[in-house]
């Protein structure tokens, strides 16, 4: 079914205030009674909130921001015969909402959990490639950081291998450019020497 042009619209502008809801903040706020934003890095993603207030917060953390981008890119794609483009716009949206997020003052996480939800509902095979590189890097430098700027740099080469759609290429290009531009503290700190390790020298 072809969704009419509102509706369309109304979808993204749904993806965008789902993909702005804080949940790392409230989380962080709800369990440990701190401001997520203060703590560690600042930042409100899943390492953070592991860090700050416990493992377990931290992955309830990971599944809700990875829901927020898993659930309009699968509801779309299976609603509405829509084009590439347009489900990648909503994709896009979602993203966005969480790395600028109206409820934060348009700051907001890195994406990187967000980003996961999304490969999963449109290409779950190179998305769970690409988390097992990240895991694989994590293990092996010990800078979440790292893992994620390289799994997001290394998809659009995955799905160009597996022969998907241009669009869906472009997509995870643009996806991992905005994730290395939300981590530029961070290549900051590696270069410094001053980037925190997960959980010790060798996390694996």
């Amino acid at each position: 079914m072809l969704a009419p042009a509102i509706l369309i619209v109304l979808f993204c502008c749904g993806s965008f205030v789902l993909g702005a809801v804080p949940f790392g903040k409230l989380i962080a706020s709800a369990v440990a009674h701190l401001d997520i934003t203060k703590r560690g890095s600042g930042n409100i993603g899943a390492t953070n909130v592991a860090r700050e207030a416990g493992v377990k917060w931290g992955i309830i953390t990971l599944l809700l921001d990875c829901s927020k981008g898993f659930v309009p890119a699968f509801l779309f794609m299976h609603l509405f015969d829509q084009s590439e483009l347009l489900l990648s716009g909503i994709a896009l949206a979602t993203l966005l909402g969480h790395q600028y997020s109206i409820f934060l003052g348009f700051r907001g996480g890195r994406g990187v959990a967000t980003a996961l939800g999304i490969f999963l509902a449109l290409s779950p095979l190179e998305c769970l490639i690409g988390a097992g590189i990240f895991t694989g890097t994590v293990c092996f430098s010990g800078f979440v950081s790292v893992g994620s700027m390289l799994a997001a740099c290394i998809m659009p080469f995955l799905l160009l291998a597996t022969r998907r759609s241009i669009t869906l290429v472009a997509l995870s290009a643009l996806v991992s450019v905005l994730i290395c531009i939300r981590h530029k503290d961070n290549i900051r700190r590696l270069l410094a020497g001053e980037e925190n390790r997960w959980r010790g020298r060798n996390p694996c």
